[in-house]
């Protein structure tokens, strides 16, 4: 995957199939710190102990379509080739949280890609499921909650197209709060 936001698209595709119904992203990046940290959390299936140790074998997959499981081992040599680090947590019933920290200034940092469009795509391509995206960057936080949007709506679909633009706006206000 060439970018950090591939990764994300893949993980949330992941809990979405383990029947998750809320997912948090979060993004932190710290300069101070030199680091920058991407996590997913979800409220899934979960994984038993056995499929846990399975999980970032990249022959090893749950799925029917194909007979490989790339991505989470994908991301986790993509953490060490950055000097940094990849935790996997997930309780059978219970749900999964996903963590990789990467040094922020390596070289072989994957780019983060288009973060906003990802978080787009999985909102209006999951209605029924609830996001939390936080991104926060140095001094600056900011976040994104469909149950919030979904209020505002008042009743109309959060992929409506007054969806998508609330959505929208919402991630601009991301990308502003976040630069530096």
């Amino acid at each position: 995957m060439e970018d950090l936001s591939l990764h994300i698209l893949d993980i949330v595709e992941n809990s979405v199939a383990a029947k998750a119904d809320k997912i948090e992203i979060r993004i932190t990046e710290d300069k101070k710190k030199d680091l920058l940290s991407v996590e997913v959390i979800d409220n899934g299936l979960g994984m038993d102990k056995e499929t846990l140790d399975k999980a970032l074998d990249p022959f090893y997959t749950s799925k029917i379509v194909r007979r490989f499981g790339f991505g989470l081992s994908l991301l986790s040599e993509a953490a060490k080739a950055a000097n940094g680090h990849f935790s996997i947590q997930s309780k059978k019933g219970e749900g999964t949280r996903i963590k990789a920290d990467f040094q922020h200034s390596h070289i072989d940092r994957q780019p983060m890609g288009d973060i906003g469009q990802s978080i787009l795509t999985l909102i209006i391509g999951n209605p029924e499921i609830n996001f939390l995206f936080e991104h926060k960057r140095n001094d600056h936080t900011y976040c994104l909650d469909t149950r919030k949007i979904r209020t505002q709506l008042k009743g109309m679909p959060i992929n409506s197209l007054a969806g998508i633009k609330i959505i929208r706006e919402n991630l601009k206000k991301i990308q502003k709060s976040t630069m530096t």
